[in-house]
Parts: structure tokens; sequence; C-alpha cells
């Protein structure tokens, strides 16, 4: 079990890796510069982790479901190469005003909803409640915030334009540089949490 049952849940494009923009070439997959070696540090430490990502790009008909599928598969083949995983994985392909139903849709999924951190509670059995939630845009902060866990805004990808924006109610527990500093800070939340417990 993890430490305090908790989890780590991670936006995917701008966190994981590099921001393409709607992307949908598993070719163009290139996982940021520590990523893999942050997520191999959370597996070693017992953490389960999980990806959420909002990929409106099915929606807007810029790609397909099976190309959302191949990108994935592209980047955990990645990151197993360098001995990191992935405990599970959710995305959501809809959008509430573009496309075509099913995909133009009002979902629970989407983030800055808590569809998907819901999903992974009862599939993986962890406390939201001492859990994190890391990506690159205001709207991952705002997920974490909905579900109670802690949060941290990650300066790749969008990070660095979206922190002006992630303020008052929408301000990030805390800022890392990339996801190797993001990690840095939830170990160091977790084990402060489990001293102070046992």
């Amino acid at each position: 079990m993890s430490p305090l049952n908790a989890g780590l849940f991670l936006d995917r494009d701008g966190t994981i890796n590099v921001e393409r923009g709607y992307l949908s070439n598993p070719d163009e997959v290139e996982l940021l510069p520590g990523a893999a070696q942050a997520i191999r540090a959370a597996n070693e430490f017992g953490l389960p982790v999980i990806v959420i990502t909002n990929q409106a790009g099915v929606a807007r008909g810029y790609h397909t479901e099976a190309d959302v599928n191949s990108v994935n598969a592209r980047w955990k083949e990645l990151l197993k190469a360098e001995g990191a995983k992935i405990d599970a994985l959710y995305y959501c392909p809809h959008h509430p005003e573009v496309g075509n139903p099913p995909y133009r849709k009002v979902c629970t999924c989407r983030k800055p909803k808590i569809g998907m951190l819901k999903m992974a509670k009862q599939s993986l059995g962890i406390s939201l409640a001492t859990s994190f939630v890391v990506g690159d845009k205001c709207s991952d902060i705002a997920t974490g915030k909905n579900a109670g866990c802690g949060t941290v805004l990650v300066l790749t990808g969008y990070g660095r334009t979206e922190i002006e924006g992630c303020t008052g109610s929408k301000a990030p527990d805390h800022v890392g540089e990339d996801l190797s500093a993001a990690w840095e800070y939830v170990k160091e939340c977790l084990t402060r949490k489990a001293t102070a417990t046992s």
C-alpha cells in the first residue's frame, strides 16, 4: 500500500511529454527531461502513478481515440525503457461545445471536473485527500483542488504562461520547475505526513 494511501495524478502533455498541441502522431512523442526518472522514483516510493488527460482533439475531429491510444502506448513504451511505469491512465475525449455526439457532451470526466480521479479512487482504492495532482495548467490545479488533493504546477508545457492566472482559489500549493522538482515536493510532503502520523 502506498504511503498514506496516496496516489500521484499527472497531466500528460506538457508535464510528462513535450507539448505539441493536439498530439496525434506517436513518432512525435518526446519525454520531458527528468520525467521518466521522477515517475520511476514515485514507483520505488510505492506511490501509484495515474495519468489524467483531456483529449478534446477527439471531439474537435483533429484525431481519433485510436490515435490517442497510439500516442499513449508510445510514451508508456518510452517510460518503460527508463524503468518507469504508469499504474493507470484515464483520458477525456469530450468537449461541452464542440464536435458531434457522443463526444460533444457535458461530461463528468473533463478536467477541472474530477470524474477521472473518482474512477482511479474506486479502481485503485486510494485516498484523494492525501493524493497530489501535478500539471502545467490552471485546470489541472483546479481539478486537484476540486478533489481535495495537493497541487503542483510545473513550469514546463504551458506552465510559465498559465501561472499568472493560477491565483487566489486557483493557486497551486507549490510551483516546480519540472516533474522532477514536483516529485521532490510531493515526496517531502508525504514523508513528513507519514512521520507525523506514525
